[in-house]
């Protein structure tokens, strides 16, 4: 199972929120290139970026954080918040990203997300399944409906889609454990399936239970910060 540090940008600077609640906002570093470099010193190969200003403005603002530490480390990776145009999408490549990371386009809009699908291929998606009582919730977790995650999983995995990461809302920020429920019955109904934990991580037996049921990845990114988990710990995991 690989790890996949999270950091997500408000104004340029490393934070975390609090069930999505912008709110309850937290600061853990002014420079994520910093944070960044030092995942990738303990020999992690991935990074999740998110864009939590884009995510709210419904477009990317912080390319330059992506652009930084896609220049000055080796690290794959994934960005998300904000795209909702294909010119978009282009810059994000353009800029360093490996995956682009697509949640309520593909919710809203499946007709254009499909489109993008065909042009680039399935394989440089990672897609966000944000999930609060197993229906599916979109616009930064603002807004409920009523599609069960299986369905909208399922739908996905049938255009090709092999990365998906499915976030527990009522788990993510609060270091109570991931939705292990969740996940399994997950896998067990798409044993193809690359399914990337997220939301909940709060030590290293987490990450041990969620390696067992056969999760492909885990976003950890709270319980790094919070010194949950010791960078020393993940080197070793």
């Amino acid at each position: 199972m690989q790890i996949i540090p999270a950091i997500d940008i408000i104004d340029g600077k490393c934070v975390r929120l609090t069930e999505g609640d912008y709110a309850q906002k937290k600061v853990y570093n002014e420079d994520p290139l910093e944070v960044a470099k030092a995942f990738e010193g303990i020999g992690l190969m991935r990074l999740h970026l998110v864009d939590l200003d884009g995510a709210k403005a419904g477009e990317v603002i912080n390319f330059k954080v992506l652009e930084k530490i896609a220049n000055k480390t080796s690290l794959a990776i994934d960005f998300g918040g904000g795209i909702k145009k294909e010119t978009t999408l282009k810059t994000v490549f353009d800029t360093g990203a490996k995956y682009a990371t697509i949640g309520s386009l593909a919710v809203k809009d499946p007709v254009l997300f499909e489109s993008w699908i065909q042009k680039f291929t399935p394989q440089v998606f990672m897609l966000g399944a944000d999930v609060f009582e197993e229906k599916i919730a979109v616009g930064g977790w603002l807004e409920k409906t009523n599609m069960d995650v299986f369905t909208f999983m399922e739908s996905y995995i049938n255009k090709g889609v092999t990365q998906i990461f499915c976030t527990d809302i009522q788990k993510d920020g609060k270091l109570q454990g991931p939705s292990v429920d969740l996940y399994q019955k997950i896998i067990n109904k798409f044993p193809q399936l690359q399914l990337i934990a997220s939301g909940g991580v709060s030590n290293l037996q987490d990450l041990i239970t969620l390696r067992e049921i056969g999760c492909a990845a885990a976003i950890v990114g709270k319980a790094i910060y919070e010194n949950r988990i010791t960078i020393n710990e993940l080197a070793k995991f």
